[in-house]
């Protein structure tokens, strides 16, 4: 059997890993476009802000590891069109031009996304980022570490312009952050979190700039103002983190099920509606653990797991993913942010009738030092209490307690459940009735 993989970064590379354990004598062809395999981007801010000097520490496996295994990795080679009815692929050796035909018994997409490129006028200019692979990382700190830069643009207020904010701070520069909405993370979090979430920001310098929209750029070579539809900001470099694009366009012809986006649609064990293809990663779709609608979710968590199961059955298993929670969390200066499950907007909009409930209390005992404010939001089902979405902010490991919140909603528990769960209890780590204990028996 010849299982083909097109994409070798998270989903490509797990599914690879676990097909080749499970069968060891199968055939496995990865085709990446890059040069790298195994790239986690999620480190790159912090890899550009300093944190960390080896920018290898962002690669979990080599391309020579992965071929010692026995998987036949292709970089610099790109796929440019798939016939599901002859089970072949057409690709492109970047390096040489060269055009072939690759067949597969079993094919799986995970191309990733690209980011959203709104069209800004002008956004060819240089010391423009927008921070998705390892030559941008590369490239944008050896920029950014001189003296030469002082001002740095963000746009987006999502995970990737929130973690280039530190970045940028860390590197002591003045950090301006522009978002087209009223707040930060919109929609994601309770306003009464992002709130706080802002004034953090502002607090550390950031000049914060809200109902906004970019319009394009001005400079001679290089960028140095950024033109909104309400004013002009002198800038020396730009990063643009406006969402993201799944990377499926060489599909269109194929008969392929996507979203509106062009997300691939998938079930639980990875299936595309195409015999013996399979996607996985940001170029795909999740089945949503609470709704059990096809979403577009693109985190490396997600990929991870569900290449997994991808690779367990083009292997010949019979695996399912059970479903996302969209679980995340976030640093914002000094607090931290995490949600899971449904926020109580999105319960709505699925037809749930939901209560919520939202706290403010004390991480730890008040005579221990450091003592923190910590703040937590429940979404649940009206009738039953039992619950379907939590967000948390606070610090000193604040959002590792939205993984409970994760696992009560996997469990279908209840607030009560919550309210009386046993905890542990020390001065310096927790109350004898911890925060989420509170937020359970604070729900009506």
């Amino acid at each position: 059997m010849k299982i083909v993989i097109i994409g070798g970064i998270a989903a490509g590379m797990s599914a690879a890993a676990k097909a080749r354990r499970m069968a060891k004598d199968t055939e496995i062809i990865v085709y990446e476009m890059g040069d790298i395999i195994s790239f986690g981007a999620c480190g790159l801010p912090y890899y550009v802000g300093d944190f960390f000097e080896d920018p290898n520490f962002m690669i979990a496996r080599s391309v020579d590891r992965m071929r010692e295994s026995g998987i036949d990795v292709q970089v610099k080679h790109q796929v440019l069109s798939l016939t599901a009815e002859t089970k072949h692929i057409e690709v492109k050796n970047l390096e040489t031009g060269k055009v072939f035909e690759q067949n597969y018994d079993k094919l799986m997409v995970a191309t990733g996304a690209n980011v959203i490129s709104p069209p800004f006028k002008n956004i060819i200019l240089d010391r423009i980022f927008t921070l998705t692979k390892m030559e941008d990382g590369l490239a944008m700190k050896k920029l950014a570490t001189s003296k030469e830069i002082k001002d740095v643009t963000i746009i987006g207020a999502g995970f990737i312009g929130i973690e280039v904010v530190e970045a940028m701070k860390n590197l002591g520069k003045h950090v301006r952050l522009i978002q087209r909405s009223s707040r930060v993370f919109n929609r994601l979090y309770d306003e009464r979190i992002t709130d706080l979430m802002q004034e953090e920001l502002k607090a550390h310098g950031v000049e914060l700039i809200l109902n906004e929209a970019v319009q394009g750029f001005e400079g001679e070579r290089s960028i140095q103002k950024v033109i909104t539809d309400k004013n002009s900001y002198e800038t020396d470099l730009v990063v643009i983190a406006t969402g993201f694009k799944p990377n499926t366009a060489f599909l269109n012809n194929t008969g392929m099920h996507m979203l509106d986006n062009g997300a691939i649609i998938v079930n639980h064990k990875g299936e595309t509606n195409l015999k013996d293809v399979y996607a996985a990663g940001d170029c795909a779709t999740v089945p949503h653990m609470i709704t059990k609608e096809n979403v577009y979710i693109p985190l490396a968590t997600g990929a991870n797991k569900l290449g997994r199961v991808v690779g367990i059955n083009m292997a010949g298993g019979n695996a399912e993913y059970p479903g996302s929670l969209a679980s995340s969390c976030i640093k914002v200066m000094d607090y931290e942010a995490a949600s899971t499950g449904l926020s109580e907007s999105a319960a709505k909009a699925s037809g749930i009738e939901c209560s919520t409930v939202f706290i403010k209390d004390k991480n730890q005992t008040h005579y221990y030092p450091n003592q923190e404010n910590i703040y937590i939001k429940l979404v649940y089902e009206k009738k039953s209490k039992v619950i379907i979405g939590g967000e948390i902010l606070g610090k000193n490991g604040a959002a590792l307690r939205i993984d409970v919140i994760a696992m009560a909603i996997r469990a279908k528990m209840t607030t009560q459940e919550l309210g009386m769960m046993d905890f542990c209890y020390a001065p310096p780590i927790s109350k004898t009735w911890d925060p989420l204990n509170v937020a359970g028996n604070a729900a009506k």
